[in-house]
């Protein structure tokens, strides 16, 4: 912990004042930043094929993220998630008995 105490009337270094000597102006022509979000941009992630066409339809799925906001990424995740699962399932899937009449 410190013991330091501005000097009273000083102000904080927080802020510059712009009326100080030596304060710079701001530039013309330079624009205020940006508070909105950016446009959704791919991630650029490679996805590379399994070779099971049911996987890799549901992998080729994730590229929908790549054009949505952030929001809209749960959506395609989810519904992926969903897919690979189901395909999962169908793989435990017990084939059906084979009926055996002559």
């Amino acid at each position: 912990m410190s013991d330091w105490m501005p000097e009273p009337g000083t102000r904080p270094e927080a802020a510059p004042d712009p009326a100080a000597p030596g304060a710079s102006a701001p530039t013309p022509g330079a624009s205020a930043p940006s508070h909105e979000p950016a446009p959704p941009a791919p991630l650029g992630v490679p996805r590379t094929p399994t070779g099971y066409a049911g996987v890799d339809a549901r992998l080729e799925r994730l590229a929908d993220a790549d054009h949505l906001p952030a929001d809209g990424h749960g959506e395609v995740y989810e519904d992926v998630h969903r897919g690979l699962r189901d395909e999962l399932t169908a793989l435990d899937a017990r084939p059906a008995p084979v009926s055996d009449t002559q």
